[in-house]
């Protein structure tokens, strides 16, 4: 078998209960991970904010290349 290094760009469409446009494009970007909520129960009481959906809108593998050794 062989090694690959695959660069995979994803995009999401993320749903949440924020108090401006600034903080929820904030907090959308820094509370996600793949296609789940990382915030903590925490980090939404002392933000206030709420992330109530989060849908993976593209998921596409841009680069593939064997890795030298493999």
């Amino acid at each position: 078998m062989k090694t690959f290094r695959v660069a995979i760009v994803k995009s999401f469409l993320v749903d949440i209960v924020a108090e401006n446009e600034e903080k929820a494009k904030q907090y959308s970007e820094f509370f996600t991970g793949d296609v789940q909520d990382i915030s903590s129960l925490r980090n939404r009481q002392i933000y206030d904010f709420e992330i109530t959906n989060i849908e993976c809108a593209d998921n596409e593998a841009v680069n593939c290349e064997e890795k030298a050794g493999s």
